[in-house]
């Protein structure tokens, strides 16, 4: 019996196009059950990565304006998810931080997409398909790395939070 010939490789921009339809759908589907909405469990998941900082910081690391941020803050502020105190460099500043709350409900949405997820995988996917998907995640790593290389100037980080 003859061999089949291999099959083409798909051209960057077709996997590019695939991949970034298929993490949508993944993220998308992941947020469903999340407390948070997208824009204020950045903010949170910005704080929680990197620590206290200013609402400049905060805005400049998740690239939108200043103003869009101060709302944003004045919300997770009010709901008890965020303190602002003084700058010790410059008192004009304030120095936003998470409060136990902000970290518990932001950890919570984190544990139900993590939760999600497993019980996809276990109810959908084969041992093989397991293997497979263990293989793909560090090919993944590092395409967001190229990405992350390109753009050194701005940590926007997951638009979720941490998985």
């Amino acid at each position: 019996m003859p061999q089949q010939p291999p099959e083409p490789v798909p051209s960057p921009d077709r996997l590019a196009n695939a991949l970034r339809t298929t993490v949508g759908a993944l993220v998308r589907a992941t947020r469903s059950s999340d407390r948070l909405a997208s824009i204020p469990a950045t903010a949170l998941d910005l704080l929680d990565r990197q620590g206290p900082m200013t609402t400049a910081d905060l805005a400049a690391g998740r690239g939108v304006r200043h103003q869009t941020m101060a709302a944003t803050v004045k919300e997770l502020t009010e709901a008890g998810f965020l303190t602002a105190g003084p700058d010790p460099a410059d008192a004009r500043k304030r120095i936003l931080a998470l409060t136990p709350e902000g970290a518990s409900v932001l950890e919570a949405d984190r544990r139900d997409r993590v939760g999600l997820l497993a019980r996809t995988i276990a109810d959908s996917l084969n041992d093989d398909e397991q293997h497979l998907l263990a293989q793909a995640l560090p090919v993944l790593d590092r395409i967001a790395a190229g990405i992350t290389q390109d753009r050194p100037t701005a940590d926007r980080g997951p638009l979720t939070g941490a998985w």
